[in-house]
């Protein structure tokens, strides 16, 4: 509990001083004391960081589903600007001094230039003192301009960055394709496609719209297996079951099969199995099941279940196999592969990462996770990562765009 606190006042100190900084530099430093823009600016940086605090806590406060949606957009939105323009910001302090000299220099070259102005009728210099009347742009003046041009051009670069990122998000994911050829699968599943769609995050801002994109772009791929891999929702069946049902329009040869991951957890996981179990999704609950084409498949809970006692059990998945057939396990976090190592799993498909979501999170994320996304080998393991077909939080994506993977089988027998 004191670990807890003392992380707790460190952040939110962190926080704060950000919040400062993003102040100083973008309200005080480039508006008059008193005027209305800093009153306006100063109101907006404390107002925008309760309404991020809003927007993360409503939820597990259980707040109505109806409020969580109202602070949900600008609470969240605002913790991807404060993170772009914090950023923009920092590089803008190596541009300050660079201008402000480059003006101060061109000032008094000006000065300079400009002739003595003389006297009519008068003949002989200029009395002493004249260049002084030389109207010149004051120190402050520079400032002032330095301060505009530097948060207004920090400011437009976080407002782009976020804008385009969340076109990224609302747009939906784009497919995929990735081959991988395993040894044990056999000639006959030879080519046999997997789709992978991982972290949807159906909650206060993605909802059924969003379902419905991720449908229709997985049964345009036409698979003959689909794999939802964890994280489908972040709130309840009761205000998000409406959401999701456009996956009973999931159409595979083999049919749909989905694991937790920690979000089902933080949202009643019992609740939610049984709920995509009615919308025709079978879930692989420290499962296992053979499909027709020559390979186990095989599914685990996810890690943060272990709290509620129904964490990976991966003998119970895997332990009494044949271990002739080639095994594809469906586990949310990548973490996990060590364990998929030693029982002989051939390929791991999991989420969790989002790839990183928001540039630079992905150095984060590396540090969490032994493959943030793609395909890499542990051993005799193959681990596909997939970056996820939603965000969570702010629903933005910079440098990790959302994606549904078609994962393709290839038989060395072929």
């Amino acid at each position: 509990m004191v670990v807890f606190l003392l992380v707790l006042v460190v952040v939110l100190a962190l926080l704060g001083a950000v919040h400062w900084y993003v102040w100083r530099r973008l309200v005080r430093d480039v508006t008059v004391r008193g005027s209305l823009p800093r009153r306006l600016g100063t109101v907006a940086v404390v107002a925008l960081p309760l309404l991020s605090f809003a927007a993360l806590a409503s939820s597990r406060a259980g707040a109505p589903f109806v409020l969580q949606q109202v602070v949900a957009w600008p609470g969240f939105l605002w913790l991807a600007l404060l993170l772009y323009v914090t950023l923009a910001l920092v590089v803008g302090e190596a541009v300050r001094p660079v201008l402000r000299a480059w003006l101060t220099r061109r000032a008094h070259r000006s000065a300079a230039e400009t002739p003595v102005p003389v006297a009519q009728g008068a003949a002989g210099p200029a009395p002493a003192g004249a260049a002084e009347e030389v109207p010149a742009v004051s120190d402050v003046s520079r400032r002032l301009f330095v301060s505009r041009v530097v948060g207004g051009a920090a400011a437009a670069a976080a407002v782009g960055t976020v804008g385009f990122g969340t076109y990224g998000v609302l747009r939906g994911p784009r497919i995929k394709r990735v081959t991988v050829p395993l040894a044990k699968v056999p000639r006959a599943a030879h080519g046999y496609r997997i789709a992978v769609v991982s972290d949807i995050h159906l909650g206060p801002i993605l909802g059924r719209a969003h379902t419905q994109r991720i449908v229709d772009t997985i049964n345009s791929a036409q698979p003959d297996l689909i794999a939802v891999v964890g994280d489908l929702v972040d709130g309840t069946v009761e205000n998000l079951g409406s959401a999701a049902e456009p996956l009973a329009r999931l159409r595979a040869r083999h049919g749909s099969f989905f694991v937790t991951g920690n979000h089902e957890y933080f949202s009643g996981a019992d609740a939610w199995v049984d709920h995509v179990r009615e919308l025709g999704l079978r879930p692989l609950r420290n499962d296992r099941v053979e499909i027709a084409a020559g390979f186990d498949l095989a599914g685990v809970d996810d890690v943060a279940g272990e709290s509620e006692g129904q964490g990976p059990d991966f003998v119970r998945a895997l332990g009494d196999r044949d271990r002739a057939r080639a095994a594809v396990l469906l586990a949310h976090q990548p973490i996990v592969v060590h364990d998929a190592v030693r029982h002989g799993v051939d390929l791991q498909l999991s989420g969790h990462t989002h790839g990183g979501q928001l540039w630079p999170g992905n150095f984060l994320a590396e540090l969490a996770n032994p493959t943030v996304a793609g395909l890499e080998r542990y051993g005799d393991t193959q681990l596909y990562v997939s970056r996820g077909a939603g965000a969570w939080g702010p629903p933005v994506r910079v440098g990790a765009p959302s994606d549904i993977t078609i994962v393709e089988l290839a038989s060395k027998q072929a």
